[in-house]
């Protein structure tokens, strides 16, 4: 009977599909010979170490050293922090990847991966902000500046910050989380990534895609706005500054936190503002590798290098 071959073919069809859903991905990585795969692990590996030594050291010579009990060096410290996470959220699973010939992750351990490297990222976003408010505070509020940025409330400005990243990002996670599955499991990345975790659902999610790239764009640039407002207003008030020195100074102690939000920003917009498969699968993978796991070494020599404070303290902790 039609009905009958019809229910039964919609079974068939259903039976199918459930013993099709993916239990775990493959995450292609880079490709290369054997060679290149094993200059390409030491290279991680060795950027990984120097990062892991440059912000733990950074969080240990704040945490140590009395003078840098400041807010400055108290939201430096727990960027640093926050920093040896973030790189440990991917990396260690990208250098596994790398020696591996089956390159798998389970389906739970890929979604977890996605939680946490997106919310330290979400939480890199708002530090970045705090930060800024507390250089703007400094050099366009000095007076008012102790009395506003004390320790209570820059304390209660990093638990915002740690609560709200890992708060914020869930919704994103848990929209991909219940999409089906069911096949094929290749994901062409390095990470779990929402743009390739998108690509390779069962059925097409248009709405879930646009909320996601909707809740990346306002996470990047409501952050990105803020810390612009803010040193629009530090530039017009150095600029007002009478001596030279004085200019030099006030634009000394913002300009590390400046250049690494530019390189964080500058590499987080080309992969997240946009949807991802416009962009060509090498580039995602480098631009990733850059934002993941190379950004987070250059910042603890950034802030270090250009503060005589933090690195006479380095030096201390690092018995130099």
């Amino acid at each position: 009977h039609p009905l009958v071959s019809s229910v039964s073919c919609t079974a068939l069809k259903a039976q199918n599909r459930t013993m099709h859903v993916v239990t775990e991905f493959v995450l292609l990585g880079f490709p290369g010979q054997r060679e290149t795969q094993n200059f390409l692990f030491a290279l991680i590996l060795v950027v990984y170490l120097l990062t892991l030594l440059g912000n733990g050291a950074i969080a240990c010579a704040v945490k140590w050293d009395r003078r840098l009990h400041t807010p400055m060096y108290i939201l430096l410290g727990n960027f640093a922090f926050l920093e040896i996470w973030y790189v440990s959220s991917t990396v260690p699973n990208m250098l596994v990847n790398i020696l591996s010939e089956t390159k798998t992750i389970s389906f739970s351990g890929c979604f977890l991966q996605f939680y946490f490297f997106f919310s330290l990222g979400t939480t890199e976003f708002f530090f970045l902000s705090v930060m800024a408010y507390d250089r703007y505070l400094a050099i366009c509020r000095p007076l008012y500046y102790p009395s506003i940025m004390t320790g209570k409330f820059c304390v209660i400005l990093v638990c915002v910050c740690w609560v709200s990243g890992f708060l914020c990002y869930s919704v994103p996670v848990v929209l991909i989380f219940q999409l089906p599955f069911c096949g094929p499991n290749i994901i062409d990345h390095i990470v779990c990534d929402p743009g390739p975790l998108l690509t390779v659902a069962c059925t097409p999610a248009p709405s879930t895609e646009l909320i996601c790239y909707t809740f990346n764009s306002v996470i990047i640039f409501g952050p990105f706005l803020f810390i612009l407002a803010s040193y629009t207003l530090v530039l017009r008030a150095v600029l007002h500054v009478p001596s030279g020195a004085g200019r030099t100074k006030a634009f000394s102690t913002c300009g590390s936190h400046l250049t690494v939000v530019s390189l964080f920003y500058g590499t987080i917009m080309v992969m997240h503002v946009s949807p991802t498969s416009e962009n060509p699968a090498g580039m995602q993978k480098i631009v990733t590798l850059v934002y993941s796991a190379v950004t987070p070494l250059l910042n603890p020599l950034i802030y270090s290098l250009r503060n005589k404070d933090m690195k006479d303290a380095l030096k201390k902790v690092l018995g130099l």
